[in-house]
């Protein structure tokens, strides 16, 4: 099994280290493609108004000076010699869940790598506040490849990729794996931070308030507050299909 690894935390990232020794642990023929800088917050954006450089570490680690989606691209049209059957993206510091998908370059990751056919995974470790806490990367690294194999096992389809979520636990403290859906976050979490440069300007950060949730049961957010494995399928297809018959009767 040919596996191509990136992420959106970069090249020198720990926990893109972390998913090279999962990756390890189920093949020999493991392939990095992974952003030069941090892209944490860069969705699936692509590089379409500059020219993209690589910078070749080894033979099978390469970075690149661009976006995960890039990364991608560039590792499947360009830098593998055949095409992988494996895409995985992460191991993410801090926990992509609820409606933190669609900031993720993670998770973005392996929405190309499914957008390009290959069956996609995005993995991260949620950690505690304040930030600057130890990150339990044992837990990733402990519990990441029978997940991943379990899912292959079970059959990725088409136009779905996985996003998988470890607990902020130690690894013996895992409670298990869950099956989840995506979850909810509230709004007013997000605010922005104002501050003073020395110079007397304005500058602003964005960021989120920590604060105490009861998270809907069966939903990312409450797998991981359960202490818990979530593993969430993700369709490309956002069509809400069900509004879409509704607008049937609407429009002609």
């Amino acid at each position: 099994m040919r596996i191509l690894i990136t992420n959106d935390d970069g090249i020198h990232a720990p926990g893109l280290a972390v998913l090279e020794e999962i990756a390890r642990a189920l093949s020999d023929d493991v392939w990095v493609v992974a952003p030069e800088t941090d892209q944490s917050g860069k969705a699936h954006s692509l590089t379409l108004s500059d020219p993209l450089r690589l910078r070749e570490i080894d033979a099978r680690h390469v970075a690149v000076r661009g976006t995960p989606t890039d990364c991608v691209i560039m590792g499947l049209r360009h830098i593998l010699p055949a095409r992988p059957d494996l895409v995985l993206s992460g191991v993410n510091r801090g926990a992509n869940i609820a409606d933190d998908v669609t900031y993720s370059g993670t998770v973005a990751g392996a929405m190309e790598g499914t957008i390009l056919g290959v069956p996609s995974i995005a993995l991260s470790q949620a950690f505690g506040w304040p930030k600057g806490s130890d990150v339990p990367w044992d837990t990733a690294r402990a519990h990441g490849p029978d997940v991943i194999r379990r899912l292959i096992e079970a059959g990725i389809p088409d136009g779905v990729l996985m996003n998988v979520n470890f607990p902020n636990r130690a690894p013996d403290a895992v409670t298990g794996v869950i099956a989840t859906a995506q979850g909810e976050r509230n709004g007013d979490l997000i605010h922005v931070d104002e501050r003073m440069d020395n110079r007397g300007f304005p500058y602003y950060w964005i960021a989120y308030r920590p604060k105490r949730l009861e998270p809907l049961e069966g939903t990312d957010l409450w797998a991981l507050d359960q202490g818990a494995i979530s593993v969430t399928p993700l369709r490309l297809d956002l069509t809400d299909h069900g509004l879409r018959q509704k607008l049937a009767h609407t429009f002609w």
